[in-house]
């Protein structure tokens, strides 16, 4: 039995039937066609799959899609604008807070989230705020430089 579902995601409508046990993150990778957000542990653990719903950073693997139904949903594909990376992103770029890229879109997406509420947070504060999403590459030390960076280019 599937369940009608609409669901706005980086700003355009999708709507389509599903199986209510179908995950947030299937439903964006596997329906919507959108693979920036990745699949990791599927237990919340690693936050790969890290996206905003209704401007709040979710892990997509802990919530179904039919509770996304009526939602705005904001994944890394949805931040860059008319090919110009978003802050966040060319800052992740220019300061090499990334390797593997895997953690990437959902460090990415809980940056934004801290840098929405906090346009100027210190160390300790960037740090707590990415604290849910695992990196096995960087030491985090490039991360953090990146969110500064991020923070400082949008005017903090």
């Amino acid at each position: 039995m599937t369940q009608p579902i609409r669901v706005t995601i980086n700003g355009t409508a999708h709507q389509h039937s599903v199986e209510p046990r179908l995950l947030l993150i299937h439903y964006l990778r596997d329906v919507a066609g959108l693979t920036g957000p990745h699949v990791g542990c599927e237990t919340s653990i690693c936050g790969a799959c890290t996206v905003m719903v209704d401007g709040k950073a979710v892990k997509a693997c802990t919530m179904f899609a039919v509770q996304a139904d009526g939602r705005e949903v904001l994944t890394i594909e949805g931040l860059a604008s008319n090919g110009v990376l978003h802050p966040i992103q060319e800052a992740f770029w220019n300061e090499h807070g990334l390797q593997c890229g895997y953690c990437t879109p959902g460090m990415i997406m809980a940056v934004k989230q801290l840098l929405d509420r906090n346009p100027n947070p210190d160390e300790a504060g960037i740090r707590h705020a990415i604290e849910g999403n695992l990196c096995r590459c960087t030491g985090y030390q490039h991360i953090v430089n990146a969110v500064k960076a991020a923070a400082k280019s949008m005017g903090a």
